[in-house]
């Protein structure tokens, strides 16, 4: 059954993506400096450290799979595509752009992947 149209405020989101990647970017900036700091001589010390960039490692990783989304959010935006969900071609809900900006999916493709 196909949702009532709704108007998603395609500026306010844009203004949300836009500030949620310049935050992940500096965390990733921050990331990037920690893992480029030099290591500690005692071998105790240096691996509590390898555990410790493993984890920043991680946490990168992460960012750089929301920045991807992000981006990929943002185009939708520029093509006009953006709260269309890619899978089934359904509108995405407000409710649901609102809790993850940058889905590409409405809830019932997200939940069938």
């Amino acid at each position: 059954m196909q949702n009532p149209v709704q108007t998603v405020d395609t500026a306010h989101f844009e203004r949300m993506l836009l500030a949620r990647k310049e935050e992940i970017e500096r965390r990733l900036k921050k990331i990037d400096t920690d893992l480029g700091t030099l290591k500690s001589a005692d071998s105790a010390e240096r691996a509590t450290e390898a555990e410790n960039d493993e984890v920043l490692e991680e946490f990168g990783q992460v960012g750089e799979e929301e920045l991807r989304a992000i981006d990929a959010a943002l185009d939708r935006i520029a093509n006009g595509r953006y709260g269309q969900c890619m899978k089934c071609g359904e509108q995405i809900s407000v409710e649901r752009l609102k809790a993850v900006p940058h889905t590409p999916f409405c809830k019932d493709c997200a939940t069938s992947i």
